[in-house]
């Protein structure tokens, strides 16, 4: 796999919320590098929400990332697509400040960044996190997960300079199983872990 950029010893650890940001912690305070988060929304094609046209990235500069195949198929106008894209801004700007206060984003451009969750399943957020990132400029993309399955991993390769995981099934049925403890992390213990990184705090708890 061709590195589109270079890696450097400064890297910015980034979080899926919720459940990425525990294991997020850890690798930032292991590496003693910054820890923020990535929201993602996914963008629902008209009348069915569930089917993902494209979705909105969180950041500095927050960034669309359109499916121009899936945009066409349901007809679907850029115009609809940006209605929407504000919409789910809102909420993430929303859920920042739920998280993080007044917090501004850390600058991504030209940083080595390292993209972390607790497992994939089916990879549609993390695929569209990735495409935000390389958009906002990061030069150095890290995806690191404890497990995923193989096809995915493969299907992500193209996305990131680097993947790292710890276990790639052929057939995971649930990320759940690869755990001792999968209880739910809450929005508190977010915004606990965050405050704690935010004011150097990375010791262990």
């Amino acid at each position: 796999m061709e590195a589109i950029g270079p890696r450097n010893d400064d890297p910015v650890v980034l979080g899926l919320p919720r459940g990425g940001v525990p294991v997020a912690f850890e690798l930032a305070r292991g590496l003693h590098a910054p820890l923020d988060i990535l929201l993602v929304r996914k963008i629902g094609a008209p009348g069915y929400p569930e089917f993902a046209i494209g979705a909105v990235v969180d950041g500095k500069n927050p960034q669309r990332v359109i499916n121009e195949d899936t945009l066409s198929y349901c007809g679907a106008s850029l115009d609809y697509f940006e209605r929407e894209a504000a919409r789910q801004l809102e909420e993430i700007e929303r859920r920042r400040k739920t998280y993080l206060g007044n917090r501004t984003p850390i600058d991504l451009a030209g940083r080595s960044v390292i993209l972390v969750d607790d497992g994939i399943a089916t990879g549609a957020s993390v695929k569209a996190g990735l495409k935000g990132l390389r958009q906002a400029g990061a030069g150095h993309v890290t995806l690191a997960i404890p497990v995923a399955p193989r096809t995915v991993i493969e299907e992500l390769k193209k996305e990131v300079d680097e993947i790292v995981c710890l276990s790639a099934p052929e057939d995971l049925r649930a990320v759940s199983l690869h755990y001792e403890d999968f209880d739910q992390t809450s929005d508190e213990e977010v915004t606990e872990l965050l405050a704690r990184a935010g004011q150097g705090d990375l010791s262990k708890s």
